[in-house]
């Protein structure tokens, strides 16, 4: 079991993209989301602004030229307004003034464009730990549920020390559901917390990733943890 029994389970990695080029914010949100993260998404200052202040996100990627506030200004008004969440400066503008310009305005990281994505990835997960570290939060990064280990930082999941093979979607759902292990988990929580979606599409997307994970966490081993709750969801967790 993770954490305490009434414990609230922190949710899935929740990052904001503040970008208005449209193919270089589907392109980040796309591959984020294959990596496990929730994305939110704004294509201009205000909106970028009016959602970082909430104070809910884990890192912000932000670009520096939006239309209506620019990101020295959405920098400008985050931080006045308290808010500490580790923010990645996306920029066009490489020189270094312009660098020392973004790290001095509030950002924790100035990133150029173009940019691989593997390094953008690298910096946001290394923010995250920090920002944890520094906020007294300690990271976790194994979730555990009786034989059935997830490792989050090596992207890796075993059953009785046998590696289990998963797809990025079929990964961030095992996660939501070790994060609330032994709670019953609803069709609703599972469409929020895993493909951010706010209405039931009316598919059976669910059932078939549930299906398959079912086969890869399940089959071959002594006991079942992945459990249908009749008429009102799933539970991960020993016992039916």
């Amino acid at each position: 079991m993770i954490g305490p029994p009434f414990e609230e389970p922190r949710v899935l990695t929740k990052i904001l993209l503040v970008e208005d080029d449209r193919a270089t914010a589907d392109f980040i949100a796309k591959s984020l989301s294959e990596e496990g993260f929730v994305v939110d998404r704004a294509d201009n200052g205000r909106d970028g602004l009016f959602h970082a202040t909430d104070g809910s996100y884990d890192c912000i990627v932000l670009d520096r030229m939006l239309p209506g506030i620019d990101g020295m200004g959405v920098l400008a008004g985050m931080r006045g307004a308290g808010i500490t969440t580790p923010v990645i400066v996306l920029s066009a503008l490489g020189s270094a003034e312009d660098r020392v310009k973004g790290l001095t305005s509030g950002s924790d990281d100035y990133l150029t464009k173009p940019f691989a994505f593997a390094e953008l990835l690298a910096r946001i997960r290394l923010l995250i730990r920090r920002h944890e570290g520094a906020t007294g939060a300690a990271p976790q990064t194994v979730l555990r549920c009786d034989d059935l280990e997830m490792d989050l930082l090596a992207r890796r999941v075993k059953r009785a020390g046998q590696v289990v093979d998963l797809q990025p979607r079929e990964f961030r759902l095992l996660e939501f559901l070790l994060r609330h292990a032994e709670q019953v988990v609803t069709r609703t929580m599972l469409l929020e917390g895993v493909w951010d979606y706010h209405f039931d599409p009316g598919t059976n997307v669910i059932d078939v990733h549930l299906s398959r994970l079912r086969k890869k966490v399940d089959e071959g081993f002594a006991r079942p943890l992945l459990h249908t709750v009749r008429g009102v969801g799933y539970r991960l967790g020993i016992g039916g």
